[in-house]
């Protein structure tokens, strides 16, 4: 370890201590001087103490060096914090722990990697800093998500190393250990959109509810402002604009799930999603700024109805589908051909595309040749898809929800076909 690289690794050390010391140090601030047994400059020293401790352990060739050194530390840290603690009577032990993954991870960014050690460094700060909006999260929770979390990721765990991880169907498509991760990754998508709603949707407003319940399921959320567009037919444009948003959201998500399976599909994908975006936003933003102001003020905030997607019986029920339409497009593609993938596509296109991207996806990877078959597939199930959120929106919200709906998301179909077909 030449001179330059000491000080880089001993200055990491000390970037550790005052990143972490800048938070522990702002929500100490108003604090009286003397009263606080750890702010920004005793982090920043105790980055450093490691950073000395770890390059002395590295000198010495000797960890039981470090260990003596992180116990002394600890011991005097905890104490003053002790004091600290019965003088103010609080209760946390938080600041004890970060004192000591400061002192560590000032220790490893000289004696083992630094990004790994900054990128600790950062995700701790972030945690620290969003103890307030944790702290309300858990207050919203309700019991039942929970269990939900806690059953799927039990049989996730349990599950996944059960089952066969090869295909078990004659044509080469079921592998059961892969549906049921693409279904749990699916799900966890579905999960942070229903997340998002039940901490945001009521809260910042319609156009926010929109674009969570996009990512959580459009569907749901082009049924929920169709039935408010029912009782307040004078918000038809601010609700339209909300399930042109929701839409574009779940192109989005289209583009995600593929990427994550598929890398080499994104950009196809990627160009017409965009462009029918544009369309989608745009259109939403001129109704907007047409008639939303005027009727924002009377429309309640909608409060969206979403099953939560963590559910184990929602889970199995997305992996059978995903099952039944990755059997389905293979004996198409083999015994009709291109034809019939597409219409396989359009057909499940319906219901959902999740599943269909996911087939897509996989088969795109696995034959590279029908890479472009299968975006074309993708992209026109996700047409059929927005064709029938706006006969929903016709058929549920009345004839003007739907021409305010129908009529952008033909343009942003078009769109997309068009630039499918450029690139």
């Amino acid at each position: 370890m030449d001179e330059i690289d000491l000080l880089t690794r001993l200055a990491v050390a000390l970037a550790i201590g005052l990143l972490v010391g800048l938070e522990r140090g702002w929500r100490l601030r108003d604090a009286p001087e003397g009263q606080r047994a750890a702010g920004l400059r005793t982090f920043a020293i105790t980055g450093l103490l490691g950073g000395t401790a770890g390059l002395l352990t590295h000198s010495l060739d000797n960890l039981l060096f470090l260990g003596v050194a992180f116990l002394a530390f600890t011991g005097a840290f905890t104490a003053f914090h002790w004091l600290e603690s019965r003088e103010e009577g609080r209760h946390s032990v938080t600041g004890v722990i970060s004192g000591l993954l400061v002192f560590l991870l000032g220790a490893y960014a000289t004696l083992g990697e630094l990004r790994v050690a900054v990128a600790v460094a950062v995700a701790a700060t972030l945690l620290l800093a969003l103890r307030d909006p944790l702290h309300d999260w858990l207050r919203r929770l309700q019991w039942v998500e929970i269990r939900a979390v806690l059953i799927l990721a039990t049989m996730s765990f349990l599950a996944l190393p059960v089952l066969p991880n090869h295909t078990i169907d004659p044509w080469g498509v079921l592998n059961p250990a892969e549906i049921w991760f693409l279904a749990i990754m699916i799900a966890a998508i579905s999960f942070g959109g229903y997340v998002a709603v039940r901490l945001l949707g009521q809260k910042r407003g319609l156009m926010v509810a929109a674009m969570a319940g996009g990512l959580a399921s459009s569907t749901a959320t082009t049924l929920t402002l169709s039935r408010l567009a029912q009782r307040q037919p004078g918000a038809v444009p601010l609700l339209a604009a909300g399930v042109l948003i929701a839409g574009a959201v779940m192109g989005l998500r289209v583009v995600l799930v593929t990427g994550l399976l598929n890398r080499a599909m994104v950009v196809p994908l990627a160009v017409p999603a965009v462009a029918a975006l544009l369309v989608l936003v745009l259109a939403a933003g001129l109704m907007l700024l047409r008639d939303g102001k005027a009727v924002s003020a009377q429309t309640d905030s909608p409060s969206l109805s979403l099953s939560n997607p963590l559910e184990l019986a929602t889970a199995l029920k997305l992996a059978l589908f995903i099952a039944v339409v990755l059997v389905g497009a293979e004996l198409l593609r083999r015994f009709v051909g291109d034809a019939g993938l597409l219409l396989g596509a359009a057909v499940s296109g319906i219901a959902d595309v999740d599943a269909i991207t996911i087939a897509m996806a996989r088969m795109g990877q696995q034959q590279p040749d029908l890479a472009q078959l299968a975006a074309g597939s993708i992209l026109l199930a996700v047409g059929v898809n927005t064709t029938a959120k706006a006969v929903m929106a016709g058929s549920v919200g009345g004839i003007r929800l739907g021409l305010y709906v129908g009529g952008p998301s033909l343009l942003a179909i078009l769109a997309g076909a068009a630039a499918y077909l450029v690139v």
